[in-house]
């Protein structure tokens, strides 16, 4: 078992090209042995945005707090807090923070091999 506080994980920078005011943690993963998936969670600033990229894995997204838009290829969706959001392999994305003056703050859950 292993039970942390999101305060308590790093904050990092996350390497990605494209992106914009992102910090990235992970605190649950292979790393605290995790069978299945590696829990992220993103930070995105205001103005910020990850790269608008694709993947060979899905991610289960939940928005902790903040709102912002999910850009796909057949559009852009609004996201705010409490919503979930089902990214599937191959498709390609993106997140914003469409927020002025308030951070968007979501879970993103990845198979582990992947974090």
């Amino acid at each position: 078992m292993h039970v942390t506080r999101l305060s308590k994980v790093a904050k990092t920078i996350p390497e990605m090209e494209g992106a914009k005011g992102i910090y990235k943690q992970v605190p649950l993963s292979r790393e605290h042995g995790a069978p299945a998936f590696s829990f992220r969670v993103f930070t995105i600033e205001p103005g910020g945005h990850t790269p608008f990229h694709r993947h060979p894995y899905e991610h289960m997204n939940y928005l902790i707090d903040g709102q912002g838009i999910l850009v796909a290829e057949d559009g852009e969706h609004g996201v705010r807090e409490g919503d979930f959001a089902l990214v599937l392999p191959g498709e390609k994305h993106q997140y914003k923070n469409s927020s002025q003056n308030r951070d968007l703050v979501m879970i993103c859950a990845v198979p582990r091999e992947y974090e």
